[in-house]
């Protein structure tokens, strides 16, 4: 039932934007669809180079030529840079999805010996995943320090995120996956629905516009995106084509005044993320977030966790006994929502044994069955 591409009655920000007078350029991963017709270049961007699944001696779509021994971060931040230069008189939209600090887990050797003379610290003591977050991090200086030099810095919004938390803590939980990073305070790691998978950073840089130095409370999420960057374009959403988030445009400007306007936020995973040893990273589960409170639902037995977040990042204490009324009035938030949706319950897997889903082996299946 897992749906890998993006449908094409889908709009894109690209789209959108490039309608708004926008030139819109494309650096990295995609991961929304293999097919030609699905494309970042037939969905919104002037300009697109797809690339992932390795560091060294990787493939691009379409090809592109490139000096042997090259580091695909690397690579792809002198696209992103090529492209400022070439769009700096006009407004643009850019975006470089990096496949760092993805597995499998290789860096340039020269930054790999540098982090192997550091002391390991606080669950973060792999010196070939420390090398590729540093390439990020050249990245992210590059691309910066060219809007600075050409004059745009104070006409350009800047965001960093990710999709998802880090490798790691996942032996903590009791799962057998290799912990490449440790994402400590907050609880599990990246394919779980605990803080760990998905809380990231999320910072912005407008010179002049954003204030500097300010750290924002306001829960916001990748889905807010959209409208937002819509909001700072003055453009209007589509017509008659519904948006999940939020803007916080005005946020941004102005977050001692301006608040994000939002109830609540909601997860919902009705599979299973697998890991070594008949473990997961995470069972079917929904999720909903309103204020400090978070709740979750596990779907195979109904049951429910509660967290206050403001005072227990960790998520170490469940608060659904001690709190039935909380958990109540969320639950129904969640409830709710799913209706609205049409959100997918889990369902059985017909062409597994019990015995095969007891052990995860899958069964092989004879061609043209």
């Amino acid at each position: 039932d897992n749906v890998t591409a993006l449908p094409l009655e889908k709009v894109t920000i690209a789209q959108s934007l490039k309608k708004a007078g926008y030139a819109t350029g494309l650096f990295g991963k995609w991961h929304l669809g293999n097919r030609q017709e699905e494309h970042p270049s037939k969905r919104g961007f002037d300009e697109a180079i797809v690339s992932n699944g390795k560091h060294f001696k990787f493939v691009t779509d379409p090809p592109v030529d490139y000096p042997e021994g090259t580091y695909l971060a690397d690579f792809l931040t002198d696209k992103a840079v090529d492209f400022i230069e070439r769009h700096k008189d006009e407004p643009f939209f850019l975006y470089v999805p990096h496949f760092g600090v993805h597995s499998p887990y290789q860096a340039k050797p020269e930054l790999v010996e540098k982090f192997k003379e550091k002391t390991p610290a606080d669950g973060h003591g792999d010196p070939v995943y420390a090398a590729m977050l540093a390439s990020v991090d050249e990245s992210v200086g590059r691309i910066t320090a060219k809007l600075d030099e050409l004059g745009i810095a104070e006409n350009t919004l800047v965001i960093f995120s990710s999709d998802n938390g880090g490798v790691g803590g996942y032996q903590r939980e009791g799962v057998q996956a290799k912990d490449v990073t440790d994402n400590a305070p907050l609880r599990s790691g990246k394919g779980s629905l605990r803080e760990g998978g998905i809380r990231v950073p999320y910072v912005f840089r407008w010179k002049g516009t954003v204030p500097a130095g300010i750290v924002s409370k306001e829960v916001i999420a990748s889905i807010d995106l959209y409208p937002s960057l819509l909001g700072v374009a003055g453009s209007e959403k589509p017509e008659g084509y519904p948006l999940d988030g939020v803007s916080y445009a005005a946020h941004l400007k102005d977050p001692a005044k301006e608040k994000v306007e939002r109830d609540a936020l909601f997860w919902h995973f009705p599979g299973y993320l697998g890991a070594g040893g008949n473990t997961w990273r995470t069972r079917p589960v929904s999720v909903v977030r309103s204020g400090k409170w978070k709740l979750l639902q596990n779907l195979e037995d109904r049951s429910l966790e509660l967290y206050d977040l403001k005072n227990d990042v960790g998520e170490k204490q469940n608060l659904s006994e001690t709190q039935p009324e909380k958990a109540k009035e969320l639950l129904a938030k969640l409830d709710a929502w799913r209706v609205a949706i049409n959100a997918p319950s889990p369902t059985v897997n017909e062409n597994r044994t019990a015995g095969e889903i007891q052990s995860g082996k899958k069964r092989k299946r004879r061609a043209g069955s």
